[in-house]
């Protein structure tokens, strides 16, 4: 059995997950929406890891023997104001989430559940892939994004992005 609050967290943890599979939803609904397919191709893969993030978060509480509660999923509330504003929402919202799992990790340690340490070791990692990826595009956009051509090639570079689902294994 988990400790109490972890639990919590890891319940709580799969809203968040799933809010951030809407959120980048509602960013690739916003570049498709401006014709640049290559950026709304890459947050839609971006919403699919979320999702399966939250999907594993729920498979561990089953495993576990926790009982998963699922809660409403807030509406994104952001208002995009240009092409770079939807991703450095992104950036800051994958700091965000680094934050939740880095919470989770430390009260897991607090009561000595070093399975769920182990699992969320995982996250660790990708939480630093995501906000180094979120980093990179900010920092793209502010390079090339002002120039219609070098919109233009991040966004072809952006619609070669493929799904690829989690290697982690429960």
């Amino acid at each position: 059995m988990l400790n109490e609050k972890v639990s919590k967290l890891l319940n709580e943890q799969i809203n968040h997950e799933l809010y951030s599979a809407y959120l980048y939803l509602d960013i690739s609904n916003y570049y498709k929406h401006n014709g640049l397919d290559g950026f709304a191709n890459w947050y839609k893969i971006q919403a699919q890891e979320e999702r399966d993030h939250a999907m594993l978060f729920m498979e561990y509480l089953q495993n576990n023997g926790d009982i998963v509660t699922l809660e409403a999923i807030a509406k994104p509330d952001k208002v995009y104001e240009g092409f770079k504003m939807p991703i450095e929402v992104a950036f800051e919202h994958e700091v965000f989430v680094t934050n939740l799992v880095h919470n989770i990790y430390g009260q897991a340690a607090k009561v000595k559940d070093y399975r769920t340490i182990q699992f969320l070791d995982w996250f660790v990692k990708e939480q630093g892939e995501e906000e180094a990826t979120a980093d990179g595009l900010v920092k793209k956009m502010e390079l090339f994004g002002a120039d219609s051509r070098g919109l233009y090639l991040i966004d072809t570079e952006l619609a070669a992005r493929v799904y690829s689902p989690p290697s982690l294994v429960l």
